[in-house]
């Protein structure tokens, strides 16, 4: 098994994988909080973060496609100028502290981004140029632990901007992003044969739950799905941090 799963861990990590996957195709949200918080309960988190990356890219450049009219380029080089800048800060902090240190920081995290989601903060007016900037620097530090969609989620939320450009200038920054952090997750050690093992049998688990949950199985609109995806990840991320705490 990769990472050194036993039997429990690799069905646990199965599982979390099926259900994120549905969770994303149903909400369009996620998908690498969960995986990353649910694998915090039984290995090393940072060990799955270039695999959810390799599985996003994937997804990111399947709905690609149909993204490019709506598509803020503006504000999509504002984010990855700043993610340039956050992401190696991030990866350098990450990989500087133990196992332990990592968990409960990520599980932190997670917990902290989920209350702001259920917030629900609203902007007045859009943010347009440099604060796009600021932003990307704060998904490009989450993105070291590959959960850079989370700030942006709330962010975007939070303005008065049509959904066909919030989803279209997330979906073209995000494969971007990967691309740009690939190599930097190789020079981290944070990319090993496991990772693309761990992938290969990931990648069909994620397209099946991404295509169960995109056919809206339970008749719930997806933003009262999306509260519940947001509580399930902070479960998760609650027990991450009661395990590396107790």
């Amino acid at each position: 098994m990769p990472f050194d799963l036993g039997l429990a861990g690799a069905l646990w990590m199965a599982a979390a994988v099926l259900a994120a996957g549905f969770v994303r195709g149903y909400s369009g949200f996620g998908y690498s909080a969960m995986v990353i918080a649910a694998s915090g309960l039984v290995t090393n988190p940072l060990n799955f973060v270039a695999v959810v990356v390799l599985l996003e890219f994937a997804m990111s450049v399947q709905a690609w496609k149909g993204a490019g009219p709506a598509v803020d380029w503006r504000r999509v080089l504002f984010l990855l100028a700043g993610a340039a800048v956050g992401l190696p800060l991030g990866l350098w902090a990450l990989t500087a502290i133990s196992d332990q240190a990592a968990r409960v920081a990520i599980s932190a995290y997670v917990l902290v981004m989920c209350a702001v989601l259920l917030a629900g903060w609203r902007l007045g007016r859009e943010v347009r140029g440099a604060g796009n900037a600021v932003a990307g620097v704060i998904s490009g530090l989450a993105n070291a632990p590959g959960m850079g969609g989370l700030p942006l989620a709330a962010f975007f939320a939070a303005q008065p901007i049509p959904a066909s450009v919030f989803r279209a200038t997330l979906i073209a920054y995000f494969p971007l992003l990967d691309l740009y952090s690939a190599p930097l997750y190789f020079m981290a050690g944070l990319v090993s044969w496991d990772t693309l093992w761990a992938a290969a049998w990931a990648l069909p688990l994620t397209a099946l739950g991404n295509w169960l949950g995109g056919r809206h199985f339970f008749g719930t609109d997806p933003q009262e799905f999306r509260r519940f995806a947001i509580l399930l990840l902070a479960g998760l991320a609650g027990l991450g941090l009661a395990k590396a705490v107790i």
